[in-house]
This record gives C-alpha cells, sequence and structure tokens, in this order.
C-alpha cells in the first residue's frame, strides 16, 4: 500500500481554527493518504469517502477485540448495543427496530415543543452581549431530547453533563480522568434510564421510550441493553452534532449576513461547517480504493470535512452560498449508518435559527468566534453575540 504519507497535529491550533486548507494539501495527493498522527488510511476526496462509508466490504466491527480496561467497562457496555457499532445481521434488525419507533409522525410532532422552548429561550436572552451557545445552543436540543425520550426536563442538566462528558471518549485523545468521567456518566445514565423504562413498561406515553417498548418486527423486540444504548446514542449523536451545527450555521449566518432561511441554506450550513469531521471503518477484505489496495484488518478514516470540501463535487467549496445545491454533502455519513436522526436534525436546525433571526434579527457577533480543540468534533468554543 503506496500512499502519500501527511503529518498535521490535530491539536495545532491552526488546524483547529481550519482544517480544510490540510484537506486541500491531502487531497492533491490523490484520494487516499495515510496520516502520520491519526496512524489511519484517510480519504479526502468525496468518491473515495463516499466509497468507504457506502460499501458493504468495510464495517464498524474491528476484526479482533482487544481487552475493555476496568475503568471503562460500563461505557463499553452501552457501545457494544450501540447502532453505531454493529453490522449486519445484529444491525439490520436493531437499526428495523428503532424506525419502527422513531417514526416521521413522532419527529414532526415536536415542531411545536421546538418552537416554544427556542421561543422561551430567546425571550430569557440578557441584555448586553452573551454566548449563544450557553444560552440557545445547547440547552434547546437537550430540552428536545427529553421530551422525545419522554423523561423530565428537570432531568435536563443531568442529560447534558452526561452528554457532554461521553462525548470526550469520541475526541482524538480522551485523557484517564476524561476516559473515568465518560465511565461514570455512562453508569449514572444506565441508572436513570431503567428507571424510566420500568416505569414506562407500567404507563406507556406518547414518547420513544414507550415506542421501543412496543416496536417489534419479525425478528423480534428490542432487549433491555438494546433501548439503552439506542437512547443514550440519541442523547450523545443528537445533543453534541446538534450545539456544534447551530453554533457553526449562526456563526455562517452572521459572518455573511444572512437572514434568509431555505431546505438549500440549511444544506449548506452542513456541508460548509460538519459537526463531525471523521468517521472510522474496518476493512473485512482487501479492497481496491481507485487504484490502491487496501488490506484486510485495516482501519481507514473517512474524512467526512474533507469530503464536503472537495471542488470536483462543491465549487468554491470554501466559500458559504446559500444558493448551491448541497445536497451531496456527507455530514451525516451514508451507507447503513447514515444518520438514524437526520430527520429530526434538520427539522431542529430549520425552526431554531428560523425563530432565532425572526425574534431578533439584529443580532450580531460581539466577539470573533474560536473553534474548540475537539478533533473529530468540529465545533466552537463559544459564540458571543449581542442584540
Amino acid at each position: 500500500m503506496d500512499l502519500p504519507r501527511l503529518s498535521q497535529a490535530m491539536d495545532d491550533p491552526a488546524f483547529v481554527q481550519d482544517p480544510y486548507p490540510f484537506y486541500a494539501t491531502a487531497r492533491a495527493e490523490g484520494d487516499l493518504f495515510f496520516w502520520e498522527e491519526l496512524g489511519m488510511v484517510a480519504s479526502c476526496s468525496h468518491r473515495a469517502t463516499s466509497l468507504l462509508l457506502r460499501d458493504r466490504r468495510l464495517g464498524r466491527v474491528a476484526p479482533h477485540k482487544t481487552p475493555v480496561p476496568d475503568h471503562l467497562r460500563d461505557f463499553y457496555a452501552v457501545e457494544e448495543h450501540s447502532l453505531l457499532e454493529l453490522e449486519r445481521p445484529h444491525h439490520t434488525r436493531l437499526r428495523g427496530l428503532v424506525l419502527h419507533a422513531f417514526t416521521s409522525r413522532q419527529i414532526n410532532a415536536l415542531a411545536p415543543a421546538i418552537q416554544a422552548e427556542a421561543n422561551a429561550l430567546i425571550d430569557a436572552f440578557p441584555d448586553g452581549p452573551f454566548d449563544l451557545l450557553t444560552a440557545f445552543a445547547q440547552p434547546l436540543p437537550v430540552a428536545i431530547i427529553a421530551d422525545l425520550l419522554g423523561v423530565p426536563r428537570a432531568l435536563c442538566p443531568d442529560l447534558l453533563r452526561w452528554s457532554n462528558a461521553i462525548v470526550r471518549m469520541y475526541t482524538a485523545a480522551p485523557t484517564r480522568k476524561e476516559q473515568i468521567a465518560a465511565n461514570t456518566a455512562a453508569r449514572d445514565f444506565v441508572t436513570c434510564l431503567k428507571d424510566h423504562i420500568a416505569h414506562k413498561r407500567h404507563t406507556p406515553g406518547d414518547d420513544l421510550i414507550s415506542e421501543l417498548l412496543a416496536a417489534q418486527t419479525q425478528e423480534g423486540k428490542l432487549t433491555e441493553a438494546e433501548m439503552i444504548s439506542t437512547c443514550v446514542l440519541l442523547l450523545n449523536a443528537g445533543h453534541e452534532a446538534t450545539v456544534h451545527t447551530l453554533g457553526n450555521a449562526m456563526r455562517a449566518l452572521l459572518t455573511h449576513n444572512v437572514r434568509a432561511i431555505t431546505d438549500g441554506t440549511i444544506e449548506e450550513l452542513f456541508r460548509l461547517d460538519p459537526p463531525l469531521h471523521l468517521f472510522t471503518r474496518w476493512t473485512n477484505e482487501d479492497i481496491d480504493v481507485f487504484g490502491t489496495v487496501i488490506p484486510q484488518g485495516t482501519q481507514v478514516a473517512a474524512l467526512l470535512g474533507a469530503a464536503n470540501h472537495d471542488p470536483n463535487v462543491f465549487a468554491a467549496p470554501t466559500q458559504f452560498d446559500p444558493t448551491r445545491d448541497a445536497r451531496k454533502q456527507l455530514a451525516f455519513g451514508a451507507g447503513i449508518h447514515f444518520c438514524v436522526g437526520a430527520p429530526l436534525a434538520r427539522l431542529e436546525i430549520r425552526i431554531a435559527l428560523e425563530t432565532l433571526l425572526k425574534r431578533a434579527p439584529d443580532i450580531q457577533l460581539s466577539q470573533p468566534p474560536q473553534f474548540a480543540n475537539t478533533y473529530h468534533f468540529h465545533g466552537l468554543k463559544k459564540l458571543m453575540v449581542a442584540i
């Protein structure tokens, strides 16, 4: 496997603030390269990234099991049943059951709650400059996830704390302290969910946990462990990605003085600065990717952020163009692991942005935004604004 070998520290300040020049440098070398610091083959073109995500000769399951350290047992017990970590036939069965419960009717029914929560948060905006992330982008999605799951909103501070701790495990190099915090958060969230699942068994409602309990296909029903992992995934992926997307989107809209929101605008915002830049796969056999043979048992990195800035698919990719057709953007992934929450994310982002721009048409940046050092995620430290 003869590939260009490129070096780029993921915590380099220039890369943290703008990773796209590095992606462009890598893309100039071809579809694939070996990223030294990551220690993986990585895709940098749209066509190679799409192939790695869609090709059934690759999957999420590692060819060899590594021992789970004691201080991460609770975290990996949840991961074991996560949709993100499973392959066929287990993934097919689980995803089918989840989609049976996570219907468009249930998603669209959340629209009034999203609207009401957005208005309530805007009503509470302070006078003077404030951080739009903590005042709007963070509390909105966690409240909607609580409603979706059917748990009291009084749990939102706990849900936010658990999500923040658990997702640190998906950054490039979590510290041992962060690992222990993630394990504790996973354990506490599982305990909480077991109590609510037990309650919903006897008192079902119009919520996702009740729907998951009732969901059944020819392959059977969800186990409690599968249900818990699904709820944890919806919190972590749904909250973290939505916070980053709202922050990145408002940064782009305010920087370019855009106040109108269309479906095309939403897709372009997902393309321009996606909340997750990297997703991994394992090769289940030797595969040929546009002339490069990647051996079986190799972990590869599909660079979503690089794919979304491929000039062969998106002209002038660094420019924010709300009129472009950005439907080929890969922010939600592709293939069998395409984000199950994509319809809710699109609905939530659109309502949130429309409401914010309508209620606060003169909102402006009060400080230059800075991105946080959280790769593989791509989101802001804070977003200081004034009205």
